[in-house]
């Protein structure tokens, strides 16, 4: 499979399943939540889809929803793209975003002590 053609499909899995997700699921009052990135496997099989939450201490709660509704936001997300397989939604949560607030909040007590 083209490299390009997985690029596309990430990309085009991300759009669609974050409309899907801002539509679909009974959002948390002041509660965002984010697809970072979408990686489809060569094959095109599956797709692991990495989320962000914010607020952090949200993420556990929204993840379960996200996961209780799987089955519906791929049946959705079937009937919106036009291509045989589409690839199974599997979520996972985005890590390096939170790594990278770590770092900027250990950096911001850096220079205040300096």
């Amino acid at each position: 499979m083209s490299s390009k053609r997985i690029l596309r499909v990430n990309e085009l899995i991300k759009k669609e399943l974050n409309g899907i997700i801002i539509r679909e699921i009974e959002a948390l009052p002041d509660v965002f939540i984010t697809i970072t990135r979408v990686d489809c496997s060569p094959d095109l099989r599956q797709a692991k889809v990495y989320i962000s939450v914010i607020p952090d201490s949200r993420f556990q709660k929204v993840f379960r929803q996200l996961l209780a509704n799987v089955a519906e936001l791929q049946h959705l997300l079937n009937l919106r793209l036009r291509m045989r397989p589409v690839p199974k939604v599997v979520f996972a949560e985005e890590k390096t975003t939170k790594d990278a607030a770590k770092i900027e909040q250990l950096l911001k007590e850096i220079k205040k002590d300096v």
